[in-house]
């Protein structure tokens, strides 16, 4: 996959469909890489007309590791925020705002429909907030207002993010502890297959794994406090999603956003947690979509299978790609 400079950083990115189409970006939460939106969900978006851009932020997947910030602690960081300080964060969910407005610039697109997951949606709603130029629609998925008097997360939860992480060399560790969490906060009525759990967490092992990034991007998510006034000032059609059975960010956490955005429309999903399974492929894509039409009408459909990449110019070969992928494993770049 290709990259692009922004920000002194490199952004690891992947672009499908038509160069010539509406853009989508995807932007996805905490600790997660691009790869975790669901392939099926990137080809509904295609088939329906737009060019979809997924991408790994900062300090996680292949994009820069950032070295400011390593010995942060969940318990500092609650002792900032405690004592009203929230210069423990090395970066803020604006320089990640920046970042994917970076990533646009780079791709010469003008505006795109956003689209974020949980702290990926955070930054997709601080983008709609502070780049209402560059903004078509928004779509905040499982994500929250940063309203301090929202619910948290359940106790079972929180306390297996907050466990150390396996090293690098304990792959099959890393694996167990993505599938336990899984269990924890995925969606009830719509449980992923172990087995496809157990392949996408190898396949994200292998491809880069970086626990230390994922209390860097906590510390921007816990220090961007109350974003109700930000949201307040967003322009662009909105459509808030969320599960009814998250475990990880209540629902309440989404209609307080919804609420908070004007014109918002909300939809929750019985029996959706806090995760993207791919039998929900088809309902996520309809709240993009319902988020993106409302703002500049119906796209003409494409045909289906056609979510080829567009950046396929200088890709390394299969071996290549493998001893990449192999050495990134063990020693993140």
């Amino acid at each position: 996959m290709p990259r692009i400079k922004t920000n002194g950083l490199r952004i690891e990115y992947e672009s499908l469909g038509s160069a010539k189409s509406e853009a989508v970006l995807l932007i996805m939460g905490l600790g997660a890489q691009l790869t975790q939106w669901p392939a099926a969900l990137c080809e509904k978006l295609v088939e329906r007309g737009y060019r979809v851009i997924r991408f790994d932020n900062r300090d996680v997947g292949l994009s820069s590791k950032i070295t400011k910030g390593s010995k942060l602690s969940y318990s500092e960081m609650l002792a900032s925020l405690g004592d009203g300080k929230s210069d423990f964060a090395p970066y803020s969910l604006a320089d990640m705002a920046s970042d994917a407005i970076g990533l646009l610039d780079g791709l010469k697109i003008d505006k795109a429909h956003i689209v974020g997951m949980a702290m990926g949606g955070m930054i997709a709603q601080t983008i709609a907030a502070e780049y209402p130029d560059r903004t078509l629609s928004l779509t905040s998925i499982s994500s929250t207002s940063g309203n301090p008097d929202l619910p948290g997360p359940d106790e079972d939860v929180l306390r297996l993010m907050l466990s150390p992480a396996p090293v690098v060399s304990d792959l099959d560790g890393i694996v167990a502890r993505d599938i336990e969490l899984n269990r924890l906060i995925g969606s009830p009525d719509y449980p992923t297959e172990a087995a496809t759990l157990k392949e996408w967490a190898m396949r994200d092992a292998l491809r880069a794994y970086y626990p230390a990034g994922i209390l860097r991007q906590m510390a921007a998510a816990m220090s961007g406090g109350d974003r109700r006034a930000a949201l307040a000032k967003i322009k662009a059609p909105t459509v808030v999603l969320h599960g009814a059975a998250d475990r990880y960010i209540p629902v309440a956490a989404g209609e307080d956003t919804a609420k908070a955005i004007p014109g918002a429309e909300l939809r929750v999903v019985p029996g959706m947690g806090h995760d993207l399974p791919t039998a929900l492929a088809g309902t996520i894509a309809e709240a993009i979509v319902a988020a993106a039409e409302r703002a500049t009408g119906p796209r003409p459909a494409v045909e289906a299978g056609s979510a080829t990449r567009n950046d396929e110019a200088g890709k390394p070969g299969p071996f290549s790609r493998m001893f990449r992928r192999f050495r990134r494993a063990i020693v993140p770049a």
